[in-house]
């Protein structure tokens, strides 16, 4: 005979005698009421200033056809990214702010998982992408336009946003089907691999060291090759006998690099610093570093260090204004 029992409160329900976690808890960060407002409050002035930076510089490449090349069709597809990298958690973390259960459903918090960490690997892709870009065009200028062309670029793209939603599919697939006996209490603000892992009353050791494993070869893979595409880049500028030459490739590699410091700084911190006295509190503010200030504050790094795309942006700014005024 089977019975079914379930409890809405907990989020676990009780099958055949067995127990599953139909929702997780999110404790996000945990504070006074007051508190959870104020953050609310930050946290929604920051979605709406990273949406409208990353959304103008998608306007500004689409409207401004000096900006129709790779290098900008690449940042406005970055850029996109970018939005989509956001909305992988911040909007889940404005409820929950909001919410007295905190609660989220069991395949809600799997499909965040899943597009957290695609949207995460496909911007370690687009960063080694357009680091090869200014690496073609600075040092082999003669070849690029034959080398890095529209359709090529456009295949480029492709395939970082396929490989990027593919790599991760199949071990999150995998997680999800874990037993998941309770408790359901997750202390992250997302639906992370380490805390979802912790969780399960399964031990599944394969696929802990296959999460480990991917991550370990994107960051040794692709942060190398950036940094060796951007030695060669500097290498090359400094040769340049024109001064303002040298001061514009500088600039444009220059915003490059700061993104790529910022993003790989904070992942290197979060996958292969030591443990901290607090894991759990690092845990959080690192991810909230690359996964909510870095999509923020892109927008002004590429921007306010390119005079082409402040141009651009003056432009659409101009036709805003004509629009409305008609």
């Amino acid at each position: 005979m089977t019975i079914s029992v379930c409890s809405t409160g907990s989020g676990i329900m009780n099958i055949s005698g067995k127990q599953s976690v139909t929702e997780f808890i999110l404790l996000s960060f945990p504070c006074s009421r007051e508190m959870q407002i104020l953050l609310f409050g930050v946290f929604s002035l920051t979605y709406v200033l990273t949406l409208i930076g990353n959304g103008s510089i998608i306007c500004a490449v689409r409207l401004d056809h000096h900006l129709h090349t790779p290098m900008y069709f690449l940042l406005a597809n970055f850029s996109f990214l970018e939005i989509c990298y956001i909305n992988t958690t911040v909007p889940n973390m404005l409820t929950n702010f909001l919410s007295n259960t905190k609660t989220v459903s069991f395949t809600s918090c799997f499909l965040q998982f899943y597009f957290f960490f695609s949207t995460g690997i496909t911007e370690t892709f687009f960063l080694s992408l357009m680091a090869f870009d200014r690496f073609l065009a600075i040092c082999q200028p003669l070849h690029y336009p034959t080398i890095m062309t529209r359709n090529m670029c456009a295949k480029l793209v492709f395939l970082c946003w396929v490989s990027g939603f593919l790599c991760y599919a199949v071990p999150i697939y995998l997680t999800s089907q874990l037993s998941f006996c309770g408790p359901n209490i997750i202390d992250h603000f997302i639906c992370d691999s380490g805390p979802l892992m912790a969780l399960s009353c399964t031990s599944a050791p394969g696929i802990e060291l296959t999460f480990s494993v991917f991550a370990s070869l994107d960051i040794f893979i692709t942060f190398p090759f950036i940094l060796g595409s951007y030695t060669l880049v500097f290498r090359a500028v400094l040769r340049v006998p024109s001064a303002a030459g040298r001061k514009k490739a500088f600039s444009t590699c220059g915003s490059h690099l700061t993104v790529v410091s910022l993003f790989y700084g904070t992942l290197m911190v979060m996958y292969i610093s030591p443990n901290s006295g607090n894991r759990v509190t690092t845990q959080k503010i690192v991810t909230l570093l690359y996964s909510v200030f870095t999509p923020l504050v892109n927008p002004l790094i590429y921007s306010l260090r390119n005079k082409e795309m402040k141009n651009a942006l003056r432009k659409v700014q101009m036709r805003m204004k004509i629009v409305q005024n008609s």
